[in-house]
């Protein structure tokens, strides 16, 4: 096996191991800063290989991954563990757990029309207005 058949690109792993529901999100994260690769922000070309440290911002925690095995389609739910190990500790996902519960839910009741294009654009210039 060469070097270049033992590693594949950040975005395409992170997709394909079902961290990102999508691989213009995984791109989309890599930009924003939000992936780590040996605790060094990652391009979306970043190439990973088998033992490398991925660190993701993803849903207000840190989620800290070892890769296991080189993946580039997408692998099936039931075989995901063939290809990474999540070394997340299990608190950070019980904090991340009390501070979804702790947050607001916001829900429109059935009763409750939507509003107007009209009302909706009332709204928006009074809050640009507001912010200026």
């Amino acid at each position: 096996m060469t070097d270049h058949e033992s590693t594949v690109r950040v975005d395409k792993w992170l997709w394909a191991t079902r961290v990102f529901k999508t691989r213009t999100l995984a791109i989309e994260s890599c930009k924003a800063g939000k992936v780590k690769v040996a605790d060094l922000k990652a391009k979306p070309s970043r190439e990973v290989a088998p033992g490398d440290i991925v660190t993701v911002r993803k849903d207000g925690m840190n989620q800290t991954l070892k890769v296991v095995a080189i993946a580039e389609k997408r692998v099936g739910a039931k075989t995901v563990a063939e290809y990474l190990k999540d070394l997340t500790p299990e608190e950070d996902y019980a904090a991340a757990r009390e501070h979804r519960k702790a947050m607001p839910k916001f829900s429109r009741s059935s009763t409750t029309p939507r509003p107007t294009r009209k009302e909706r654009q009332a709204w928006e210039e009074f809050f640009a207005k507001e912010n200026e």
